[in-house]
């Protein structure tokens, strides 16, 4: 289906035109068949296509998370991953996939720091650009949408907060990677953030929408909020917000009707929102989409994801060359909560439901001979809230109701069949009798424990719910509730209760739900999802000192040990932030009291988004960040640890000791309604170094199974004489020079030293990867452009590349550099755009 925009704009009424601008449910935009102008439908998320349910969805391909991707340090690899995103989204039947994100994780305890790539504006840029043409340039048709513009760098108060950022940082560090990417990827949409930046909205921030990304970059992205992140109708009319999401429309309809008969909207303010929606909309349908939400799942995507989780792997310690381990392992302790429960996504947007998941007890088995002894223990819990039950559960389906469990013979509107106790019900519309204002479900399964024991369960909803087993109320989370961080910030607590259970028997579980308005909690100042949420865990209760000793015994009566804990989606997830930088209480313990028995010598394997605190660190031999891996995780660690794969992924983000250490230690979450940026533009690396202040591991920084040299000291820069025009080469030798096959991510940094404008020590400004054979040699060559001699000077409001002589510094890490030459500047020149 095909139009010509001018052509339909002009036939258009003022109904149709306003009704373009806002969509028609949660993923839709609005379609006028008459003119053969269909409808586009968007979905979630970063690292995966959901779809358009959150509830009773079709299984998605789940790959690595941003900071994970950002850690491969990879735009080849990249252009696959956005390829394969393309491909999901044309077999879920969505035109527009929401994501890269490309928000800065300038504190460690950003809910949301999992999404995004890199704390360096140019890596992250350079990615998200990769991405988004393997997803728009390869044929799907599929059009990126990068977010979130600008600022979102926090959960806390995030649609309210006013995040005060001077214009040398917000240009240098927050608006970076959105002008690399529309430079080098030109997406065809953008996502505006919920915060204000100096004292206004960015949705309602004509300077930075209209001022910044249209005019001065010449970028004409579709312009979308981001859900339920409007606040007015004129201000982001004229801003030049396109479309408000989702639907149905709070701030525009009728309201824009009103602004034009008052003359506060101009016609042409309307015209030009409805061809830039309508442009958007042409675009996206073009892409050959399902007409059925559908799954894939082929072997050849299989092995990208495998490869995609192996390559983001870093190896921050092997004292002793620990790894890579043997194949011919006799006796191996697993230990760790993680070993059989992978943690393969963050929360929030980042969720999904997966194809399958590959846990790292499955894929060692894989790899160990039939006749080795594995020892599992879990050492120590690390869930926040209790796991949700799903291999335990049988023949569970959700009932939908009008009336509540008082009524008698209340009338049945529909049955799903569920796979767990969690849900989400916020965009269910699948059965058209059901209110979905005000509705109620039944929950009912069988349970069947695999231990007799106290079981502990665990009931957080948004919205109201009783737990009962065997029909015995076991958890009344509806009389009295208190909010929790569950569900964007819209849940209770976690309501808690136990029973005495037998194994392999089976119990009938029920969960009676009341949707969202049922909530007895404030909602003021609380959008409302919709249907709402609960979440049911459960868990055996074990004694946390004889869990720590099972793993210690364990693993002293075993020849090699592989820890594997961490973070998951309950600690990491959009809707808060993390209150510490700590691992969940018992697990430093566990790991401390392991390596006693093990003499430092067990395998640490940490998965989390962002960094965590290792206490421990000096203690182990071996530490190993696998992230949040996708659906092959098990399979990407097991590759690096016994020696499949060489690890070759590096730090995107700088590891610091303890969480005080960060730039924005002092300055982080909404104080006041305000959040002051105060480390400037001295984010990550650039902060460490300008103080001089110490970290655990710097960024850029990741080890391998082999070793790698500059086979001269000589860097070769063509011209020398630095044209911001035209871009210099920067050539140099590098040599595998140990005896497995490798890659090493060389980084180029630049420096100012002799500058007259305070700048950081140094700044990333051109990465590559380079795969080498034992003994090869390779010339390797980066170009740098004028965005490396520049800053932004307040003063003219102007890029200024400033004349002098530059440091051009070539490294693996930030602070391990190989080899330095100069590069001369003649003249000082100003200049703006792309």
């Amino acid at each position: 289906m095909t139009f010509d925009v001018d052509a339909v704009l002009a036939k258009l009424n003022q109904h149709d035109k306003i009704a373009l601008l806002s969509g028609t449910d949660f993923w839709h935009t609005h379609p006028i068949p008459e003119h053969n102008v269909p409808s586009i439908r968007v979905t979630d998320g970063p690292n995966g296509i959901r779809g358009t349910k959150f509830f009773a969805g079709v299984p998605a391909a789940c790959l690595p998370c941003g900071t994970a991707l950002g850690a491969t340090w990879d735009k080849s690899l990249l252009r696959q991953a956005g390829n394969l995103l393309a491909q999901e989204c044309l077999a879920k039947g969505a035109h527009c996939w929401l994501g890269p994100t490309v928000n800065m994780q300038r504190s460690p305890l950003g809910g949301r720091g999992f999404e995004s790539f890199a704390e360096d504006p140019h890596l992250s840029g350079k990615l998200a650009a990769a991405m988004i043409l393997g997803c728009e340039q390869d044929g799907s048709g599929v059009i990126s949408t990068v977010k979130h513009f600008v600022g979102n760098d926090q959960e806390h108060e995030r649609r309210a907060v006013d995040c005060l950022i001077t214009p040398r940082a917000l240009r240098e560090v927050y608006l970076r990677p959105f002008q690399i990417v529309a430079r080098d990827a030109n997406p065809g949409a953008m996502m505006t953030s919920y915060n204000k930046i100096n004292g206004k909205h960015v949705a309602d921030n004509r300077e930075l929408l209209e001022g910044i990304v249209r005019k001065e970059w010449q970028w004409q992205p579709m312009i979308m909020s981001d859900w339920y992140g409007t606040y007015t109708t004129i201000d982001a009319m004229t801003a030049g917000l396109d479309l408000e999401m989702p639907g149905l429309s709070r701030y525009r309809a009728k309201y824009i009707d009103s602004a034009v008969q008052a003359r506060l909207i101009k016609q042409s303010t309307i015209d030009g929102r409805a061809r830039n929606v309508l442009n958007f909309v042409k675009r996206g349908s073009q892409a050959r989409v399902s007409p059925t939400e559908k799954g894939r799942d082929y072997p050849e995507d299989r092995k990208l994801n495998r490869t995609l989780c192996s390559n983001s792997i870093v190896l921050l310690k092997n004292e002793g060359s620990i790894l890579p381990l043997p194949k011919t392992i006799k006796k191996i302790a697993l230990i760790g909560s993680h070993v059989k429960h992978p943690q393969i996504c963050g929360g929030g947007s980042a969720s999904l439901l997966p194809y399958y998941s590959v846990s790292l007890y499955d894929a060692i088995t894989e790899v160990l001979p039939k006749d080795a002894k594995i020892t599992y223990e879990v050492g120590a819990y690390t869930h926040n809230m209790l796991p949700v039950i799903d291999h335990m559960l049988s023949g569970a389906v959700m009932h939908f109701y009008n009336e509540p469990p008082s009524i008698q013979n209340r009338k049945l509107l529909g049955t799903e069949p569920v796979t767990s106790t969690a849900f989400q019900l916020m965009d269910y519309n699948e059965i058209p009798e059901l209110n979905r204002a005000l509705f109620w479900t039944s929950l009912v399964g069988d349970f069947t424990p695999d231990i007799s024991g106290t079981w502990d369960f665990g009931l957080s909803v948004f919205g109201t719910a009783n737990l009962y087993i065997d029909d015995e109320l076991v958890i009344d989370n509806t009389s009295k509730q208190t909010r929790g961080t569950a569900f964007f910030g819209k849940g209770t607590v976690q309501v808690t209760g136990s029973k005495q259970l037998a194994k392999d028997q089976k119990y009938k579980l029920r969960i009676e739900f009341g949707s969202a308005n049922t909530t007895t909690m404030e909602t003021i100042g609380m959008v409302n999802f919709g249907g709402g949420a609960a979440h049911l865990g459960a868990c055996l209760r074990m004694d946390a000192k004889q869990m720590i000793e099972n793993a210690v015994r364990a693993a002293a009566n075993s020849d090699c040990t592989i820890i594997c804990t961490g973070l998951s989606g309950e600690w990491e997830s959009e809707g808060f932030d993390r209150p510490h930088m700590d691992l969940p209480p018992g697990v430093d313990e566990m790991i401390t009291k392991v390596l006693d028995a093990t003499q430092g010598k067990a395998v640490i394997v940490n998965q989390s988004g962002t960094p965590v605190t290792m206490a421990w660190a000096d203690k182990a031999s071996c530490i190993v960040q696998a992230w949040y891996g996708g659906n092959e995780t098990g399979h990407g660690i097991a590759d690096v640890l016994f020696g499949d794969v060489n690890p070759c992924a590096k730090l995107p983000l700088s590891w610091p000791v303890h969480v005080r250490d960060n730039p924005a230690y002092l300055s982080f979450a909404s104080v006041g309604g305000r959040v002051l940026y105060s480390e400037d533009v001295y984010v990550g690396y650039k902060f460490y170094e300008a103080t001089g202040r110490g970290v655990l591991f710097p960024f850029g920084y990741g080890l391998s199974y082999t070793s790698f040299e500059l086979t001269s000291s000589i860097i070769a820069i063509e011209p020398e004489i630095f044209d911001p025009e035209r871009p210099s080469i920067v050539s140099f030798r590098l040599k595998n020079t140990g005896q497995r096959a490798g890659a090493q991510i060389i980084q180029l940094y630049i420096s100012a030293p002799n500058s007259p404008t305070p700048r950081p020590i140094k700044e990333l400004h051109g990465f590559e990867k380079v795969s080498l054979a034992p003994g090869e040699e390779k010339t390797v060559s980066i170009t740098i452009d004028k965005y490396a001699t520049s800053l932004w000077d307040e003063i003219e409001s102007m890029w200024k590349s400033e004349g002098g002589e530059y440091e051009v510094l070539v490294g693996t890490s930030s602070v391990d550099i190989l080899g330095k030459a100069v590069l001369k500047v003649p003249e000082t020149r100003y200049w703006l755009g792309l």
